[in-house]
């Protein structure tokens, strides 16, 4: 920190020389004899007031929040425009006020006036383009240096350069590229920061037989986000890849001038996906920079991500809230979040509410954002009783809990089996989401008359808690695609439950991404009781098209190197209990809502029973687990979302009749 203050002061201190010293040079270039000595006389009652306002004027244009290693065109033109400011200001100052009467002349004149503006942005953005020209050459030598893999990257210019500069700033190692391989055909025979454009990704073979006569034989691919577009044809650069025995990596992140640009290993279901839904990185950055977020289940696979999330967009505080001492400790050692000040974790379990209630309260949450729950479907339908506790009793906790700390909102991570469900897990998860509904409409709610209930109706006027339905989580302990490649790897056979079931797929970092979107937008547009169709209470994201899971194990195996039915058999086991053909994104009752100005995102109105009401099947609920009646948390269920009993009989006949 200290460090930092010293080289702020310092760039501060640099641009104050230079305004003085434009002034100077200013007079000296423009007078000469008696009108120099003049001007110079009268220099030390003037420039103090005017340096000092430069330094005001530079403040308000950012001058001193960019590195200089960074400087680039956009800091440029921060320069231009503050000294366009000072500019005028001396126009006006010389003009209207100092020289008619305190001179009878012009102190300064139009053409020394053209000249400081000129002289100015020399002496700010030279030294700034100097010095960004000399980390450049240092770190250029630096990465041939240690550069210890001769390497192809494969994209179009603008992600090669992002990558390019990563390497340059270190960010990425052990790298030294020796071409570029581009899908446009205007790029070829350019070079991009000194690196040659051979060919298309079409030439693969010929460029790397070509570089190999010159002696320069290629170790490594790696592959820009545009590389992996289906429109690139990403199957082939597989292809060609495998043929060469090459190893292919791609580039997960491509952040700020390189500064976030992260490489990994490629995998299959990179290529199995629409393109990735883009966000509102600068949304998330406001919504998110110094709050303080709690994420339950935070050691999984989506409440990491979403950790990692929020301190990548600014949070001051993240504290991870897990029952699983492994899990808990995996998350806190994952790069990123690992010796970060502002992350920490605690044991607990949601099912337990004083524990709960004691850890939000100590640590003031303004984002609760609630991922824990028991997710798979044949144990559920099992163990139906563990997931009422967790999924509704422990989702209950969260929410009270959230409300007892003054938290802003909660966001209640949900799935698209939770419309119309069949399964234990749907109806779990659906009447956790109608608890938080009935509770963030507030005053709108029947059945609120005692004093404590109003008491905890202001409370939950000031906070919105709306839910999130995901679909198939690509990466997650859950999906079906880290099945189907230990499969594939241990030569088949790949298993179906059903030849037609469909499902939706999205990454785990769209998961994360639409969490912390749909908590900016509950926690804004949709705050206002007023707010009309922006009212929102279920987020969904624009997941594209259903993929038939029969036609994604066939293109899995085909994209490992092998033919489906010939080197893999595709095996149809039946459909397990709870399971069904196709995904729902939203209940025929759920009035749309319009997003507006927030793209790749869907939400809906909330539909819910009053308070009373729940409450009264809670209280069912909780009598039938301890009296372990399923038919008794059945019919409570049945009651709080009427079809779920006739569509779990019809799934379950239907399930026989296929087994049959």
């Amino acid at each position: 920190m200290r460090r930092q203050i010293l080289k702020t002061a310092t760039i501060i201190v640099h641009d104050l020389v230079a305004t003085a010293l434009a002034v100077l040079l200013t007079f000296v270039i423009r007078f000469d004899g008696p009108l120099l000595a003049e001007r110079l006389a009268h220099l030390p009652v003037l420039l103090p007031p005017f340096v000092a306002c430069a330094g005001l004027v530079y403040r308000a244009f950012g001058l001193y929040r960019t590195k200089w290693r960074f400087a680039s065109l956009p800091d440029l033109a921060n320069i231009v425009r503050a000294v366009a400011v000072l500019t005028l200001l001396l126009l006006v100052v010389d003009y209207v006020l100092v020289s008619p009467v305190l001179f009878g002349i012009y102190f300064f004149g139009k053409i020394a006036i053209g000249l400081y503006f000129v002289l100015q942005i020399f002496l700010l953005g030279g030294p700034r383009l100097a010095f960004r020209y000399l980390k450049y050459s240092r770190s250029r030598q630096s990465a041939a240096r240690a550069a210890s893999t001769p390497t192809l990257l494969i994209g179009r210019g603008h992600d090669i350069e992002v990558v390019l500069r990563a390497i340059e700033s270190g960010t990425v190692r052990k790298l030294d590229p020796k071409g570029i391989l581009s899908p446009r055909a205007e790029e070829q025979g350019q070079t991009m920061r000194g690196v040659p454009v051979l060919g298309a990704v079409s030439d693969l073979e010929e460029v790397v037989a070509g570089l190999s006569q010159r002696g320069v034989p290629i170790r490594r691919l790696v592959a820009t986000p545009s590389a992996l577009a289906p429109e690139a044809e990403p199957e082939a650069l597989i292809a060609r890849a495998r043929r060469l025995g090459l190893p292919l990596a791609r580039v997960t992140s491509l952040g700020d001038a390189g500064r976030g640009a992260e490489l990994a290993p490629i995998e299959i279901e990179d290529l199995l996906l629409r393109p990735t839904v883009a966000i509102d990185r600068p949304r998330l950055e406001h919504f998110l920079t110094g709050r303080r977020v709690v994420v339950t289940g935070g050691g999984g696979s989506i409440g990491s991500e979403i950790c990692a999330r929020a301190v990548a967009f600014g949070a001051s505080a993240v504290l991870v809230l897990e029952s699983s001492e492994p899990a808990l400790h995996g998350v806190l050692s994952r790069p990123g979040l690992s010796g970060h000040a502002g992350v920490g974790g605690v044991i607990a379990d949601i099912r337990d509410r004083d524990r709960l209630f004691r850890v939000l309260k100590e640590f003031r949450p303004d984002y609760v954002f609630h991922a824990a729950a028991l997710k798979q479907v044949p144990y559920l339908e099992r163990d139906w009783s563990e997931g009422i506790k967790t999924n509704v009793f422990g989702s209950v906790n969260v929410a009270d809990a959230t409300l007892a700390a003054g938290a802003k909102a909660l966001v209640m991570i949900s799935t698209d089996k939770a419309i119309e469900p069949v399964s234990q897990l749907g109806v779990t998860k659906r009447f956790a989401e109608m608890y938080a509904q009935a509770l963030d409409a507030g005053r709108q709610a029947a059945g609120r008359q005692a004093a404590d209930r109003q008491a905890a109706d202001r409370q939950a006027d000031e906070t919105r808690l709306v839910a999130v339905r995901f679909g198939n989580v690509l990466g997650s302990v859950g999906s079906v695609v880290p099945v189907f490649k230990a499969q594939i790897a241990r030569g088949g056979p790949v298993t179906l439950t059903h030849p037609d079931m469909v499902r939706y797929f999205m990454t785990v970092r769209e998961a994360a991404d639409l969490v912390l979107t749909a908590a900016s937008h509950a926690d804004r547009e949709a705050r206002d009781p007023g707010a009309g169709d922006q009212r929102a209470a279920v987020y969904v994201l624009k997941m594209g098209q259903p993929v038939r899971i029969r036609d994604l194990a066939e293109r899995m195996i085909r994209l490992a190197g092998f033919e489906p039915g010939e080197d893999i058999d595709v095996v149809v086991t039946g459909a397990r209990p709870g399971e069904r053909l196709n995904e729902i994104l939203f209940a025929r009752d759920e009035p749309m809502v319009n997003l507006a100005g927030i793209d790749g995102v869907m939400a809906a109105k909330p539909v819910f029973a009053d308070r009373a009401q729940l409450a009264a099947w809670l209280d069912r609920l909780a009598a039938a687990v301890a009296a372990d009646d399923r038919a008794a948390a059945d019919r409570v269920f049945g009651e709080a979302i009427p079809d779920f009993l006739h569509r779990a009989e019809a799934a379950g006949e239907a399930a026989l009749s296929r087994a049959g």
